[in-house]
């Protein structure tokens, strides 16, 4: 897919070594980008304003991606919850004032579908945000997304800025967090068995019930997604991705056994939360603009196997 007309337009990933920044910049190579900028944290610290407003003054990227955030599961966002709405808030508020500020084209920022109410009917549709309690367990990762969407909303109205946002559901792939105390369920399943197996374990223990229903898109998946947003997308709304199907937690963790077999038991930890009962988002909105999943859960799941069993020794572990 190619990604812009003029493949040498500045274009700024933020976040560029995370996972989704990664299959960002991944993908925007693969459609013939060759003007792609890039800075680590230490290079660049987004949360110090008056670098970030150099950075921006000095490059003056034409179009920008905001995959940079400080992100988590349940046990980092409740453990460490003044560090996400800061870290969050300063990032996004610094990078899309910056964007506003050198008059950059277009800018992307990704929110998260686990900052819609905890309760809200599913599927997920666009216009439940704010539209009743947050889940406890992240609300101040939540509270900080949520900001972000607004600020590119009234950046917009009131500058008539091309500023969009896109709401990923749980994602998954290569360059993911194996970090047990902050990972998320798919890498963490692949970490306890892999070693389980290795070790020849038995049993490997898991959180909750197994009853919540999530879905769960490949970074790829979602790297191509947010390339054609970028080209074809303009509007205030923020905009759903995902697969549109789900599974529970238990069929996840039976599906994860077999990819990575793992021949013992899997035990449920039911003092352990669960999170939101029911994730799944509405994809209408760019399934009609012309954009689809295209990577199945078990080819996904093998791919991120191999990848953490390639990469054992310099993941996020």
């Amino acid at each position: 897919m190619k990604f812009l007309e003029d493949p040498s337009a500045r274009v700024y990933v933020a976040g560029h070594r995370g996972m989704v920044g990664a299959a960002i910049v991944r993908a925007l190579k693969a459609a013939g980008s060759t003007n792609i900028l890039t800075r680590t944290s230490r290079e660049l610290d987004l949360r110090d304003q008056a670098a970030v407003n150099a950075f921006f003054a000095q490059e003056k990227p034409d179009y920008v991606f905001l995959a940079a955030a400080r992100v988590g599961g349940i046990v980092a966002n409740d453990t460490y919850p003044a560090d996400f709405i800061y870290d969050n808030l300063v990032i996004e508020t610094n990078v899309i004032h910056a964007a506003f500020a050198t008059q950059a084209k277009k800018l992307l920022f990704l929110g998260s579908t686990c900052i819609y109410p905890k309760l809200a009917a599913q599927p997920l549709k666009e216009d439940a945000l704010l539209t009743g309690p947050l889940e406890p367990t992240n609300e101040w990762y939540a509270v900080a997304k949520i900001a972000g969407i607004k600020l590119c909303q009234a950046f917009r109205r009131q500058h008539g800025c091309d500023f969009i946002s896109a709401m990923p559901t749980n994602l998954y792939g290569p360059g993911d967090n194996y970090d047990l105390e902050k990972s998320h369920v798919i890498p963490a399943m692949l970490r306890k068995m892999h070693e389980a197996k290795q070790k020849g374990e038995s049993a490997v223990t898991l959180w909750g019930t197994g009853t919540p229903r999530r879905e769960f898109l490949h970074v790829d998946d979602l790297a191509e997604a947010l390339l054609f947003l970028m080209q074809h997308y303009s509007g205030e709304p923020h905009v759903n991705v995902g697969v549109g199907q789900d599974l529970t937690i238990r069929d996840l963790a039976e599906t994860v056994r077999g990819v990575v077999g793992f021949e013992g038991d899997l035990l449920f930890d039911t003092s352990k939360p669960d999170g939101t009962p029911r994730k799944l988002v509405d994809t209408t909105t760019i399934n009609a603009l012309g954009w689809q999943a295209k990577i199945s859960l078990n080819d996904g799941l093998a791919a991120a196997y191999q990848w953490f069993v390639e990469h054992y020794r310099e993941a996020r572990i």
